[in-house]
């Protein structure tokens, strides 16, 4: 069954109709039968597993396979050692402390393509990457994640699910998966 990656643009629905007339995946995949393993918000952009595989969907969405996904993340702000180790150890939201994560501070911007609708820019408060790994997927959990350590959230991009990343790919961009990519998630009893 074919199994694609696809880069998710800012601005598109993680579904293939809207009743309210907003772009979605089918504005850029025509494939039939192939179905969002996953959820990307609207204002948020990257890598999107589609697959017509149902095992794999449900492999790939199920909390207790605990895939991790890893989001590059424009943040307001500079995070000291403090911030990142507290996302690190896990953050207490609302429904929940979160699993440890991995955090690092990006030395530089990473090279992504810009942006259709420019961040907030304010010349008094500079803005840092962070790359963030998680092994969960709770409502807005990334956004929600640095808030919380002070760090607003500008810009998210889930760049890689397991192995399977956007490399060589441009936003609105579908590719194939090879067999031995898309058997990297394990089945587990």
């Amino acid at each position: 069954m074919p199994t694609f990656r696809f880069w998710k643009p800012y601005g598109v629905l993680c579904q293939f109709t809207d009743p309210e007339g907003r772009p979605t995946l089918a504005d850029y995949v025509n494939e039939p039968s192939i179905y969002a393993a996953g959820r990307l918000d609207f204002d948020s952009e990257g890598l999107l597993i589609l697959t017509s595989d149902g095992a794999l969907n449900a492999r790939l969405t199920s909390p207790k396979f605990a895939h991790e996904k890893t989001y590059w993340v424009q943040v307001e702000g500079i995070p000291s050692e403090a911030q990142l180790q507290e996302l690190r150890t896990g953050i207490n939201l609302k429904d929940g402390r979160t699993r440890p994560a991995k955090a690092r501070l990006f030395d530089q911007a990473p090279k992504l393509p810009e942006r259709p609708v420019p961040i907030r820019f304010r010349a008094n408060i500079p803005t840092s990457w962070i790359e963030l790994k998680i092994t969960e997927g709770k409502n807005r959990q990334v956004r929600r994640m640095t808030a919380a350590v002070g760090l607003p959230c500008l810009r998210l991009v889930r760049w890689a699910v397991g192995p399977i990343d956007l490399e060589n790919l441009c936003p609105g961009e579908l590719s194939e998966l090879t067999i031995v990519e898309s058997g990297f998630f394990p089945k587990r009893n």
